[in-house]
């Protein structure tokens, strides 16, 4: 069943009374129990178009196209709420980590405290007992010790791990539907990193919660995901299953990010990487294909039209390059 669904999204910032595109024509879906990603550099567009899942876009946004969730009346067009609908959405039915867990929590309300509200704000007529009962099973749960002790305490007395813990407690609490993890392992060491990531997987089984993680390691998306999403410029690039896509990318970008993957079998050669930068929004144009610039298959077809994003059996790809067959398929989310 999909639990999650985007179609022709599209979102434009505003700046001296004109419109930039940050996210153009974004078409997702993702199953209940499923762990999709979102993959892509820095300014690629993931941050705010998870934003704009849990309808936290800034004022000066405007969005079109639709973002469904699915309810006990069938999807509802998440870009249709009021701010008022919002709240009882917002950390109940679509939870989200942020990518600071140093950051995200308030430093000067305790972690239980911090925990028991978000049950409390969504889950009525339980007392503050019950809530404090509810919060300290979760946080066994999500396997810190000493919970007792740990509910009294501030953030800054807890690691990093400890706080990205507490994060996950925190988005789990109220049994979602839809969480968003933004690079949930991005400041911590690699140890605490697996550590996240094996969480993460456990809950995803024990919950049944469909979950959307954004990342730009595909190290951590091919332990964790079944499919993954390529974000470049604002648009998808390429999408398809984990292990195809690491194994056979279609899109020269995706093609570069996989290339650029250190490999100790290599000792001695230098580290492959994709020249150029992602362009900037104010630099962005709907004329030709946003990564013509840094291709080395380009060509004047590319600099001069946009590139539909086109089925291939379960792979998708927006690329006029001559290897892979435009022809077939239809377009595809």
């Amino acid at each position: 069943m999909i639990e999650f669904r985007a179609e022709h999204f599209s979102l434009d910032f505003e700046n001296e009374k004109k419109w930039y595109p940050a996210v153009t024509d974004f078409n997702m879906h993702i199953d209940a129990g499923e762990m999709v990603a979102l993959i892509g550099e820095s300014g690629c567009g993931k941050s705010i178009t998870a934003l704009s899942m849990m309808g936290l876009q800034p004022p000066n946004t405007r969005i079109m196209g639709h973002m469904y969730l699915n309810g006990e009346n069938g999807p509802e067009d998440l870009n249709e709420l009021t701010k008022k609908e919002w709240t009882s959405v917002r950390g109940r039915r679509i939870s989200m980590i942020f990518q600071e867990p140093m950051t995200a929590l308030n430093p000067l309300i305790k972690v239980g405290k911090q925990v028991r509200e978000c049950l409390l704000t969504h889950q009525k007529g339980i007392s503050k007992k019950e809530a404090k009962s509810l919060v300290l099973e979760q946080l066994k749960s999500v396997g810190l010790p000493d919970v007792e002790d740990l509910y009294d305490c501030y953030p800054h007395q807890l690691s990093g791990g400890q706080r990205q813990r507490v994060m996950i407690a925190m988005a789990f609490i109220n049994n979602p539907a839809l969480l968003i993890a933004d690079e949930p392992t991005t400041a911590l060491d690699v140890t605490i990193q697996t550590q996240i990531m094996d969480l993460m997987r456990q809950m995803n089984k024990k919950t049944n919660t469909a979950i959307l993680l954004i990342s730009h390691d595909l190290g951590v998306v091919s332990r964790l995901c079944s499919r993954v999403y390529i974000m470049y410029a604002g648009r998808i690039a390429e999408s398809g299953p984990v292990d195809e896509i690491l194994t056979n990318p279609l899109h020269p970008y995706t093609k570069g990010l996989v290339e650029a993957i250190p490999d100790i079998t290599k000792r001695g050669k230098p580290l492959k990487a994709i020249p150029g930068s992602v362009p900037g929004l104010y630099a962005r144009s709907n004329t030709g294909c946003g990564f013509a610039e840094r291709c080395e298959y380009c060509t004047n077809k590319c600099q001069k039209e946009v590139p539909p994003l086109v089925q291939d059996g379960g792979r998708a790809v927006a690329c006029w390059n001559k290897s892979f067959d435009s022809g077939r398929g239809n377009t595809h989310d």
